[in-house]
């Protein structure tokens, strides 16, 4: 059987650049097994795959998987698969909004076109981030990364977790050198950020951007994950608001934020967060960006 799928540039509006995406347009009658080996295959963070919703309102049911594990919610496989999926549904309209189904739950989205292959999408959070257990302290964090105590933190910003669905530990760090230095070691890591039913992973961060209009400069290792290193996470960014919510002086209203991630890895990337805030509480965010299709074909199965 041909199965039709799509690989795109995710978080970015310039090929070759952000976080590719394997999305598999025709996945009936494949079972689990068969979506995680195929994931493997394609040897990217995450490769979606397409199936019929469950309710005819919605636009599509989606299965994420890493080439390790599935997840129940990622945000660059929903902006890309979004995307995709509008460009695929030949509608005349510049924009269009519709909603995924997701293990996590519906995921709203809306998306608009830029062309025959590009778009832009933003999608609201289906879980607003949630505080997941006490942090590692300095010295296992830094020693995990292979950076000095003296490295972590920055302001009000305090080693955290959080989840919106995938949990990470966030590590803001002093300045963008140390974020280029850090390296994690194997088990260090695994026993500062995994343990207790987690997969080690870190977003690392700091306040000094490569680009202007930009607000944190960031780095995700998610070696739990089957991720060694991740040019752009968009699950991160959505539990990142748990961060900001704990660490910024955020008042009543919306604020926007402007994520620089994969530099490191040479597949710079840009993600958008936004989040609104009534009587001191998080009551809505939404990831936000750009993305490409770079090649099209078919899998023989």
């Amino acid at each position: 059987m041909h199965r039709r799928y799509a690989i795109l540039d995710v978080f970015t509006d310039e090929a070759l650049t952000g976080n590719p995406l394997a999305v598999v347009l025709e996945a009936e009658g494949l079972d689990e097994a068969r979506m995680q080996a195929i994931a493997r295959e394609f040897n990217l963070s995450e490769t979606v795959f397409v199936l019929p919703s469950r309710e005819p309102r919605h636009r599509a049911r989606l299965r994420i998987f890493t080439p390790a594990r599935e997840l129940p919610f990622a945000g660059h496989p929903t902006i890309g698969t979004a995307i995709l999926l509008a460009l695929e549904s030949g509608s005349a309209a510049d924009a269009l909004a519709f909603g995924l189904e997701e293990e996590i739950g519906i995921v709203p989205c809306v998306v608009e076109i830029r062309g025959e292959r590009a778009g832009h999408a933003r999608f609201r959070l289906p879980k607003l981030p949630t505080f997941d257990g006490d942090a590692p302290d300095e010295i296992a964090t830094a020693w995990a990364l292979g950076l000095a105590p003296s490295e972590i933190g920055f302001a009000r910003h305090v080693t955290s977790r959080h989840s919106a669905g995938v949990p990470f530990c966030f590590v803001p760090l002093a300045s963008r050198e140390a974020v280029t230095r850090a390296s994690p070691r194997h088990e260090a890591f695994e026993k500062a950020f995994g343990g207790n039913g987690r997969r080690a992973a870190a977003f690392v961060y700091t306040r000094e951007t490569v680009g202007e209009g930009r607000h944190f400069h960031a780095r995700m290792f998610g070696q739990g994950l089957g991720i060694g290193e991740d040019p752009a996470t968009g699950s991160a960014v959505a539990a990142f608001a748990g961060a900001l919510m704990q660490c910024e002086p955020l008042g009543d209203g919306e604020h926007a934020f402007v994520i620089e991630q994969g530099f490191e890895m040479g597949r710079p990337s840009l993600i958008e967060l936004s989040m609104t805030l009534r009587h001191g509480a998080l009551v809505a965010a939404e990831i936000g960006g750009t993305a490409l299709v770079v090649a099209e074909g078919r899998l023989t199965l």
